[in-house]
C-alpha cells in the first residue's frame, strides 16, 4: 500500500463492512447490536485508518483490478512468537468470488514465511456475513476452530 490508497482502502473497507454489521445485527438483535457497536463506522474507520497508518508493526498490501484498490490485507508479525496475524482483509463487494481474498492470503503467507514466522493466524465471524472471508482462509490453507461468543441482553 503506497499512502495514496490509505483514503481508498477505509472507504472500501466501510462498505465491504457494512454487509457484516447488518449481518450481527440479525444475528444479535438490536439491543445487544447496539450496545456493542454504537457507531461501528466511526470505530471501523479509526481501526483502519490506524493499521494504514502503522507502517512500523504492520504491513498493508494492496490489490488492484482496475480500480485503485479491489481489496487488502494487513499483516502484523511477532518476531518473539514467529507468528504472523492477518489484521484485517477486505475485498470490494464486487469483486468478491474472484479469488482476490485467496491470492491476498496466499501473497501474506509467503511474505509471513520470508519474515521467519512459523505460524499464521487469521480470525473472523461465524454469522453469514463472514461468510466471504471464512471461504477466503480455507481457500488459502487455514484451518479453523469453531468458537462461539455469547451476548445476552440485561
Amino acid at each position: 500500500m503506497e499512502e495514496r490508497d490509505a483514503d481508498e482502502v477505509v472507504r472500501m473497507s466501510l462498505l465491504v463492512w457494512a454487509p457484516v454489521f447488518a449481518s450481527f445485527e440479525l444475528v444479535l438483535g438490536s439491543a445487544i447490536y447496539r450496545r456493542i457497536y454504537p457507531d461501528w463506522e466511526a470505530s471501523q474507520r479509526a481501526a483502519v485508518t490506524a493499521v494504514c497508518l502503522d507502517t512500523e508493526s504492520i504491513e498493508v498490501w494492496v490489490a488492484t483490478v482496475g480500480e485503485p484498490v479491489a481489496g487488502f490485507i494487513a499483516i502484523g508479525m511477532d518476531q518473539t512468537s514467529r507468528a504472523g496475524e492477518v489484521e484485517p482483509l477486505a475485498v470490494q463487494l464486487g469483486h468478491q468470488g474472484r479469488g482476490i481474498g485467496t491470492a491476498l492470503n496466499t501473497f501474506a503467507l509467503a511474505r509471513m514465511r520470508e519474515a521467519g514466522m512459523r505460524l499464521a493466524v487469521a480470525g473472523t465471524g461465524g454469522d453469514p456475513g463472514h461468510a466471504p472471508g471464512r471461504r477466503s482462509y480455507e481457500n488459502a490453507g487455514y484451518t479453523g476452530l469453531p468458537m462461539v461468543r455469547y451476548y445476552r441482553d440485561l
